[in-house]
């Protein structure tokens, strides 16, 4: 069994992410959610869709970039 680097449970059914060449491995997508998901510079949530980036900064939406002085951001719909 392998072993999740986030909640260290051991389980049959874990799975490997390689990020930037680096593996990790995970029992669950929460886990990985946590432990690979940016964060959205304006109100800290984990960034697990397509996300709206400007100048270096990443946002969970258009409402938190427009927040943050982002006037360029569209959700897509």
């Amino acid at each position: 069994m392998a072993q999740c680097e986030v909640c260290g449970n051991d389980y049959d059914k874990a799975f490997e992410v390689i990020q930037n060449g680096e593996k990790h491995t995970f029992d669950s997508f929460e886990c990985a959610i946590h432990a690979l998901a940016p964060t959205c510079d304006k109100c800290g949530c984990r960034v697990i869709g397509h996300g709206v980036e400007s100048n270096g900064s990443i946002f969970c939406c258009a409402h938190c970039a427009s927040k943050a002085g982002v006037t360029e951001a569209k959700d897509r719909v």
